[in-house]
């Protein structure tokens, strides 16, 4: 009888094994523009577990590939947007479980590449390429080059799309507007004038309302993608500058770098709701997505502050690279 016992848990605890072995596992990845690296922290333990080295100066945008296997680092170069430096020409491949560089990309002449973002619906990784005034298309599973998009406007540096992929959103810097690209159709859609300079930018969870930095005044745009024109502004405490919504659609998170703040904007009146104390710089968000944290680059203390969104506290701050910048999610 007691052999049978220790059988029957042996036979039920072989699938709970295989299950633990097989589940998927998640780390956050972080660009570090003068580290010249990209971060893999692991969340659990809320802990860098390697810096992996770029093939060239700088990184600082990432995403990952659909089955998070794979990173993309888009290499801009060794100045910031509208500024005289080097225009990067490539796009670092990073095996996140090797921890190497194991392809490149190249643009054939300097873009400044800079946001990539993987489109599920298409299977094409889309990455801004300012210099070119332009957004260029990418098949991620063959690294080829299939497409390039006119934004219109110089300082294409960020990018959002939509849920289905038809639209992209991109922030052009200097010109201070955000073209509206039909990524379908491979054409400019419009030019919107939004303020004398702007910086980064995003959509809400619904796809209605794209929310841009107004980098002069301490005020967000918001875009109505049902008009193409600016509907109202948030009101800010400070410069805004990255932005994400949560997962339940309810608030709009701005980082207010100057200020060392991330405000939390209520989406239902448009006006901000509290401010969170955060490590200095910060410049990007992003949300978990189970929503039950923020991750916020903090440039200038090199680290990640991790928002409780319940709390509405900073619960830790994670050690990353020098001027830590971009943010992406990878489930492998």
């Amino acid at each position: 009888m007691p052999n049978s016992r220790l059988l029957l848990l042996m036979l039920c605890a072989a699938p709970l094994a295989l299950i633990a072995q097989s589940a998927p596992h998640a780390v956050l990845l972080v660009a570090n523009q003068t580290s010249q690296s990209l971060s893999i922290i692991d969340p659990a333990t809320e802990k860098q577990i390697a810096a992996v080295p770029e093939d060239s100066y700088t990184g600082h945008e990432v995403a990952a590939s659909p089955d998070g296997k794979l990173a993309f680092v888009p290499i801009y170069g060794n100045s910031g947007v509208g500024r005289p430096g080097t225009d990067g020409s490539t796009m670092d491949v990073i095996d996140i479980a090797s921890r190497k560089v194991v392809k490149t990309v190249s643009f054939g002449h300097g873009v400044r590449p800079h946001k990539p973002i993987y489109d599920p619906n298409s299977g094409l990784l889309y990455v801004t390429t300012e210099i070119d005034n332009s957004v260029t298309a990418i098949d991620p599973k063959t690294l080829k080059i299939v497409a390039s998009i006119p934004t219109g406007a110089a300082e294409s540096h960020m990018l959002a799309i939509t849920r289905d992929g038809h639209y992209g959103y991109t922030a052009n810097v200097g010109p201070g507007s955000v073209s509206v690209l039909d990524l379908k159709a491979h054409k400019t859609v419009t030019v919107i004038p939004v303020a004398k300079t702007v910086q980064r930018i995003s959509l809400s969870n619904d796809d209605k309302l794209v929310f841009v930095a107004d980098y002069s005044q301490p005020r967000m745009a918001v875009i109505d993608t049902a008009t193409n024109k600016v509907k109202s502004w948030i009101e800010l405490p400070s410069i805004g500058y990255g932005t994400a919504s949560t997962k339940d659609g309810k608030w709009l998170l701005v980082a207010l770098t100057s200020a060392n703040k991330v405000a939390v904007v209520d989406l239902s009146t448009l006006k901000v709701a509290r401010t969170i104390d955060v490590p200095q710089g910060p410049t990007e968000i992003l949300v978990r997505p189970d929503n039950g944290v923020a991750y916020v680059s903090c440039g200038h203390s090199n680290q990640v502050a991790v928002i409780d969104l319940a709390a509405w506290n900073v619960k830790t701050a994670i050690d990353a690279g020098k001027n830590a910048d971009g943010l992406a999610w990878s489930r492998f």
